[in-house]
């Protein structure tokens, strides 16, 4: 294991640190429990949106906290769920007067934990919403789910949702909107390597030299099927086939495409996969009208893609392009 690390136990209290020291004018960290609040938290009368998971993901989801986007994040170790009273600590710290939504992707221990949060939060007398997002299509069950994991459309909303909450909207009105955009997305993921864990000190599954994953998990569950490496056409072909086939959408609609890197793939990679996505997505009738690429889902180093595809309403365009500032975006500020 070749890493920049000083012990496997300390990577996450670490890295918040850093976090912390890094960009003091966005954020605060928050140590017993774990947890990240932008800057000004609480934002009377706003909407609060909550986001977590296992870290290993950055910068999903403590480089999304700040203003348009979340207003806490809690990392949990290593790919591993936070824990209910990081959630609690959370909701409390960033309850403005109108409400929390927890965005939450659908692995089981997320999703137990989120629940036992929300209602202990609400017998305190916190008005709390949730939506667990779904939106992978490799898979209907895996190690840690049931049903669809929620990969790729997490970051959507919160970005979509963040830019209505910072617009005013109530709880009710974003949780539906969040509902919305889990619902018109879908997603798709290959892997060409393993990542390696810190506490496990060796890859987390194996491939042979001309293996890729199809149908891979971000935190490196199995997919559909192992199968022999294909050029970068093919593999944006094999990602954008099943999503297409499972999204409704009509000829005419406009889309947001998102290619993502799962952390070890470089952007020039990405940027080949996303040509040929655009291009098949054209073919398809359907018009681009937002795009990201980049490794905003990361699974520790594993050389890897998803992509995304979103059906947006006029209602999502005008979120989308709402200004954010937080640690990995600086968007229309």
């Amino acid at each position: 294991m070749k890493k920049f690390i000083n012990a496997p136990e300390n990577v996450v209290a670490e890295a918040l640190a850093g976090m912390a020291a890094a960009h003091p004018d966005l954020i605060r960290v928050h140590t017993d429990p774990d947890f990240i609040t932008r800057a000004d938290a609480p934002v009377r009368g706003k909407v609060a949106l909550l986001s977590g998971g296992g870290s290993g993901h950055e910068p999903m989801h403590g480089g999304f906290v700040g203003r348009g986007m979340l207003d806490a994040a809690c990392p949990g170790a290593v790919f591993t769920s936070p824990t209910p009273d990081q959630m609690l600590a959370a909701t409390r710290a960033v309850d403005g007067g109108a409400g929390v939504l927890h965005i939450v992707k659908n692995y089981t221990g997320d999703v137990l934990n989120f629940e036992m949060a929300a209602d202990l939060a609400k017998e305190e007398g916190l008005d709390v919403a949730a939506v667990v997002i779904d939106d992978d299509v490799a898979v209907q069950d895996s190690l840690y789910t049931a049903g669809r994991r929620g990969v790729g459309a997490t970051i959507l909303a919160e970005k979509i949702c963040g830019g209505a909450a910072e617009a005013g909207a109530d709880l009710a009105s974003v949780a539906a909107l969040c509902r919305e955009v889990n619902g018109a997305a879908r997603s798709m993921g290959v892997a060409l390597s393993p990542c390696t864990v810190p506490h496990a000190g060796k890859p987390s599954f194996t491939l042979g030299e001309g293996e890729m994953e199809y149908g891979i998990g971000i935190h490196g569950e199995p997919g559909r099927k192992r199968i022999p490496i294909e050029p970068a056409d093919r593999v944006a072909e094999m990602l954008m086939e099943p999503i297409l086939a499972d999204l409704p959408f009509r000829q005419g609609d406009k889309v947001l495409l998102f290619v993502n890197g799962l952390g070890g793939t470089p952007l020039v990679e990405l940027y080949i996969l996303y040509r040929k996505a655009a291009e098949i997505a054209r073919r398809h009738g359907l018009t681009v009208a937002r795009s990201l690429v980049g490794p905003y889902m990361t699974s520790l180093e594993m050389a890897g893609t998803s992509i995304t595809l979103l059906r947006l309403t006029d209602d999502m365009i005008r979120h989308w392009d709402a200004p954010v500032v937080t640690p990995a975006l600086r968007w229309g500020a």
